[in-house]
């Protein structure tokens, strides 16, 4: 097989300049049967993904190979992908950035919010062919490579967004494997459901473990909210993330992590001066355990529930959750506090909402998300319970919502000074 090299001559003429000359040169590879392929220096397309509405959208692949399927969700926020890669909230969906460029910052171990990646895989525009951070340890394709994370990019972002908030979400199939035809993807996707599924005994501890650090004083944004008395916290981990365990413990909580089966009794008899219920992925209706749970919590200590947590909190209060069309995915998104008027931009990951129109007499709706009026945060004074949809620990997001934690300790410090 015989190497040939050719040059070729452009020449571009202007009236108002002098003629250009540009030079490319191509390398070719001559065959033996006299045909010549040439040595592309760009990847071409090798993936697909197969949406159940019958839509398939080539694109080229980066990460691992092979095929998955997932619901497909879009996710609004500018920066941040690492912690979104490492929230557990996203497993089972394959994760759509609406930012087109990503990559650029690489990835560092600090940034990760539990132990591994949850989600089935990654959809970008546009993928960085370089990083540019002081933290960066390894670029995003390596990264999702040694994890067995599919993603893929140059695919049209934004049409498929539009597709998402028109149809819903939806199942997709994303497939590297040419063997596989487009009726067998199409079918994949077709007889695979994320609802009633029990996600969170996939992401859960399976042991209880103590939580001690804090946020580090280099990012530390809030000083004031540090508590010299300590507040004894147990943690349910329905998937929970690590900055919410270090903005618990900045506030003053020592805190216990347990698994998300753990009884009920063997909390109480810790004796904790509050529970948090934290975030996790899919559909609530589909741990009853984790409802009954709280239900015998409840009007003990002081409750305090965030994104699943708040879910299970209104479905123990006696309400109903409900799937939403695309759900809430992003790190700006506006919410208002109605007690005291104050917009807060907060971070959100959820696809299932509490119906407020069906929480018993006293629950009170305290947050509404300003984009689409549902609820984001409840309170049940007399049973000292309160929560909220989204994710104030912010990360990856703004801060706004962060004095929510002070809010809880306050709570316990009441509860304490009555006991």
């Amino acid at each position: 097989m015989a190497m040939a090299s050719s040059q070729f001559f452009y020449s571009f003429a202007s009236t108002l300049q002098k003629p250009r000359l540009f030079t490319v040169t191509c390398r070719s590879i001559s065959a033996e049967n006299g045909l010549v392929s040439v040595e592309r220096p760009w990847k071409v397309a090798d993936a697909r993904l197969v949406l159940e509405d019958g839509s398939v959208w080539p694109a080229k692949s980066f990460g691992a190979s092979g095929t998955q399927v997932g619901e497909v969700v879009f996710n609004t926020s500018l920066t941040g992908y690492q912690e979104i890669l490492t929230d557990p909230s996203y497993a089972g969906q394959f994760v759509l950035m609406t930012n087109p460029h990503i990559g650029n910052t690489g990835v560092n171990f600090d940034d990760e919010e539990s132990r591994q990646c949850f989600l089935a895989g990654l959809v970008i525009r546009s993928l960085s062919i370089s990083t540019s951070n002081w933290r960066c340890k390894e670029t995003l394709g390596e990264y999702l490579a040694s994890r067995n994370i599919m993603g893929i990019y140059d695919v049209d972002t934004r049409a498929i967004t539009r597709r998402l908030r028109q149809d819903g979400s939806l199942i997709g199939v994303l497939s590297t494997e040419e063997s596989k035809t487009e009726d067998e993807l199409l079918n994949m996707s077709r007889t695979w459901n994320i609802v009633g599924v029990d996600l969170i005994s996939g992401v859960s501890c399976q042991a209880p473990y103590e939580w001690v650090d804090k946020t580090g004083s280099q990012w530390e944004f809030n000083s004031d909210g540090r508590n010299k008395e300590t507040f004894h916290v147990v943690a349910y981990d329905f998937g929970i993330k690590s900055n919410i365990l270090r903005r618990l413990a900045s506030y003053g909580c020592k805190i216990t992590v347990v698994p998300s089966t753990w009884p009920a009794s063997e909390t109480l008899k810790m004796k904790p001066d509050g529970v948090f219920l934290s975030n996790g992925p899919g559909d609530p209706s589909a741990v009853p355990y984790a409802v009954e749970t709280v239900k015998e919590i409840i009007g003990k200590v002081p409750v305090f529930g965030i994104c699943m947590g708040h879910q299970l909190l209104g479905q123990a209060l006696g309400g109903k959750t409900f799937k939403m069309k695309f759900g809430h995915h992003g790190g700006n998104h506006p919410v208002r506090n109605i007690r005291n008027g104050r917009v807060e931009i907060s971070a959100q990951n959820h696809n299932y909402a509490v119906d407020p129109e069906s929480l018993p007499e006293g629950v009170e709706v305290t947050h509404v998300n300003l984009n689409d009026g549902s609820c984001a945060g409840l309170a049940f004074p007399q049973q000292k319970v309160m929560s909220l949809q989204y994710h104030p620990e912010a990360s990856p997001g703004p801060h706004d919502s962060d004095p929510v934690f002070g809010e809880f300790v306050r709570l316990m410090k009441q509860e304490k000074a009555r006991a």
